[in-house]
């Protein structure tokens, strides 16, 4: 019965280290509780079995938790549970809808570079080109590049 349970302690600590390593990287609760595991296992072996096997068993614990470890960290299992997919296509902005360049329009608030104009009775957040530009001030689309407006006066 001995021999069963230092061996089911080895065994979870090293199963939860290798969980940690492959599934849940990081020092979280699932290595710790490796290692606390794998500890009891050895100070079991120690009280239970006496010097010499205890010492067998930490050396063939650290042994094989470095195994594992280097294992783990070589054997490119993040490269088969990585997910490389990547996002290609843009969503649908409707935002710049309606509008053109050299479109004329009003400031309604001051630029610095930053503010609202007012083009077709709609109201946008623009950037000037050209520094601050006072409220009510006619203005023209001068850019549109991907959701910003760039105007000059």
């Amino acid at each position: 019965m001995a021999l069963f349970i230092l061996s089911s302690l080895l065994l979870i600590g090293l199963l939860l280290v290798l969980i940690e390593i492959i599934f849940v990287p990081g020092a979280t609760i699932v290595g710790l509780l490796g290692i606390l595991f794998s500890a009891l296992g050895v100070i079991y072996a120690f009280i239970t079995f006496g010097e010499s096997t205890g010492w067998y068993a930490l050396g063939g614990t650290i042994l094989v938790n470095l195994i594992v470890l280097i294992f783990g960290l070589r054997s490119n299992v993040w490269e088969r549970l990585a997910l490389k997919d990547t996002l290609h296509s843009r969503s649908h902005d409707d935002r710049l809808l309606g509008l053109e360049v050299g479109q004329k329009g009003k400031t309604i608030s001051d630029l610095k570079p930053y503010g609202k104009a007012m083009f077709n009775d709609k109201i946008y957040e623009v950037k000037s080109e050209n520094g601050f530009i006072s409220p009510d001030t006619e203005i023209y689309i001068f850019k549109l590049e991907s959701n910003r407006i760039i105007i000059k006066q």
